[in-house]
């Protein structure tokens, strides 16, 4: 364990109404202080971490299978199980939540694995890692004298998995039941452009009766801890399921305060991130509504109901072609919650696309990629003074910890929210120290967010890490302007003749391939890697562009070996599973989006040829 900052860390505070939706111009300077220390790093992905009653900080691996106990006093782990069942083949599966009950010596996890016995996923190609990816909650008995993990029961399985917006996150409520939100796998965008979006779709007695749980995407479950449906459940629409509410995108964060209220966290498309209240029963809008019903830059495109087959057009967050049927939010008449903060709102006519952003647009957008929620409760002797209601908010595009203030009764926003912590990194969960002055944060171990010295970054400066942050102290603020982001790689010293990036090599030929492999290519890449890198090869959220001016800042003059041997590292799960002759399709797929013209040759591995 090593700290890394002594001096006080400084927050940022976002003014804010009765229902806060505020643009994200808006931010100021704050004033509690913190001292940072790296507790632990190496971690593989890990996902959720939390404060365990042995004193421990429990935390799920989600890349590396494994729930790990670490002491933050020393950062010493343990490997309490590693679930070889897991699989995470791309960047939003794998094991995912955890929730506690160590007075019962049990414990409560989420995580995606194959089932082959299940029916295959339609709109997954027969070769995809999704094809039989689904859900399951298990419970796990704990062995004190161990300290280990074994015998594990599966609770609920053949829950929906995607590619996309799994959610994933696990509590057990003071009713003594499981809460595990589900998102509605990214369709309608990206990738998955021409799927529908199902978050309003809702279960049926006759697939209930199937154990069919297709339905469940866009949802929070409540199940009880053997995994049936509990008896005072919500019957919507006539029936009664492990439904609990529905209407969300991806609700990443889920936590209760003292009261029993159920706060929840969810990403916006590209503005409102919500923050929600969820009560048993209700309707949360999505897709019709993002955040208020107020028509505020978001229409709810229905693409896979193009006039025009959906395979047909390319996919756009800026520009919907007119054979897509468009939506209003107003046109959305049922009753519906609206969220108690939106992060951020943005009047119709903002420019998404702003020249600065140099074609990775989502760092530029409102949205700040809430992962997590964490209600804080300041205890009655300690903690942090003025925090007494609490919430506590990472993100992952801004590398910062929002805290939102809560009404007297919980049930509304006040005064302001404060960011804090602000660093090349993505943070992904957060637990809280008993006496309330620590706060750990987890975070990804890659990955792309904006950089502190301006633009985007995808060298975090804790790779896989707990951080702790306690608070020191107060100390003073002043208004400061917002700083617009930018997008240029991160600089790197340039060898003669080459552009920054480049590698010291001679310079070879212009590479080589077919228009057959470019469109073997853009199949493979459409199935398994725009979820990720985006449809156009630059507009994806959780990885860098692979066309365009950000790309050519990092690539041009290096070797084209250099892509290839890239590409074979992935997925990032399961790197080098793909034939050779499918990277080499990608990279030509690739190469034909960066304007290289297609020719007799076909590509094999780029051997001394060099990207222009």
């Amino acid at each position: 364990m090593r700290t890394v900052v002594a001096a006080a860390v400084c927050g940022l505070i976002v003014f804010v109404s009765l229902i806060a939706q505020d643009g994200p111009e808006t931010v100021v300077r704050g004033t509690k202080q913190f001292r940072q220390t790296e507790v632990v790093t190496g971690l593989d992905w890990p996902w959720e971490v939390t404060w365990g009653p042995d004193n421990m900080l429990w935390v799920t691996e989600r890349e590396g299978k494994r729930i790990t106990r670490v002491n933050p006093a020393t950062g010493e782990r343990k490997v309490a199980i590693t679930i070889d069942e897991v699989s995470a083949p791309g960047g939003q599966d794998g094991l995912l939540g955890l929730a506690l009950d160590l007075g019962n010596n049990f414990v409560y996890a989420g995580y995606t694995y194959i089932d082959k016995g299940l029916p295959p996923i339609e709109t997954r190609a027969a070769t995809s890692p999704y094809r039989f990816l689904y859900t399951k909650i298990v419970r796990l008995t704990y062995d004190r004298a161990t300290e280990t993990l074994s015998n594990p029961v599966t609770l609920v399985a053949g829950l929906p998995a995607g590619n996309d917006h799994n959610a994933g996150r696990l509590k057990i409520g003071p009713d003594r039941k499981l809460y595990y939100s589900m998102g509605d796998h990214g369709n309608d965008q990206l990738g998955n452009y021409c799927v529908p979006i199902e978050a309003q779709r809702l279960p049926t007695a006759a697939e209930l009766k199937a154990k069919n749980y297709a339905s469940y995407v866009g949802k929070v479950l409540r199940v009880n801890l053997d995994g049936s449906i509990p008896n005072d459940n919500p019957q919507i629409a006539g029936v009664r399921s492990h439904v609990f509410s529905y209407g969300h995108r991806n609700p990443q964060g889920i936590d209760f305060g003292p009261d029993g209220t159920l706060y929840e966290a969810e990403h916006g498309p590209k503005t409102d991130d919500e923050i929600n209240i969820v009560k048993a029963g209700t309707n949360y809008g999505w897709p019709h509504v993002a955040g208020l019903k107020d028509g505020k830059a978001y229409e709810y495109a229905r693409w896979a109901e193009s006039t025009i087959p959906c395979a047909k057009l390319t996919f756009s967050d800026l520009a919907i072609p007119p054979s897509v049927p468009k939506e209003p939010e107003s046109a959305f008449t049922r009753p519906f919650t609206e969220p108690i903060a939106t992060m951020f709102t943005v009047p119709t006519g903002y420019n998404f696309s702003d020249p600065v952003c140099k074609g990775i647009d989502y760092i530029c957008w409102p949205t700040i990629g809430i992962s997590s929620i964490e209600y804080y409760g300041a205890p009655a002797k300690g903690g942090i003074p003025g925090w007494e209601k609490m919430l506590l908010v990472p993100t992952l595009k801004r590398g910062s910890l929002y805290v939102i203030a809560l009404s007297a009764d919980g049930q509304r926003v006040r005064g302001n929210f404060s960011r804090y912590f602000q660093s090349d990194n993505r943070y992904r969960d957060t637990a809280i120290s008993p006496d309330g002055r620590t706060i750990y944060i987890a975070t990804d171990s890659g990955g792309l967010a904006e950089a502190m010295a301006g633009g985007t970054t995808r060298t975090m400066t804790n790779k896989g890490s707990i951080l702790a942050f306690t608070y020191v102290g107060e100390g003073t603020g002043a208004p400061i302007e917002p700083q617009r982001t930018t997008t240029a790689a991160p600089a790197t010293p340039a060898a003669a003749g080459l552009p920054a990036g480049a590698r010291s090599a001679e310079v070879g030929p212009a590479p080589q391939f077919t228009a057959a492999q470019a469109a073997a290519g853009k199949t493979a890449f459409d199935a398994d890697c725009a979820v990720c890198h985006g449809n156009t090869l630059r507009n994806g959220t959780m990885a860098p562009p692979l066309a365009g001016e950000a790309f050519h800042a990092v690539w041009a003059g290096r070797s084209v070996r250099e892509l290839f041997d890239s590409a074979k590292a992935m997925p990032p799960a399961n790197p080098g599973s793909l034939p050779d002759a499918t990277y080499a399709s990608l990279v030509a797929y690739i190469l034909q989006m960066n304007d290289y013209a297609a020719g007799e040759t076909a590509f094999t591995t780029g051997d001394g040829t060099t990207l222009r």
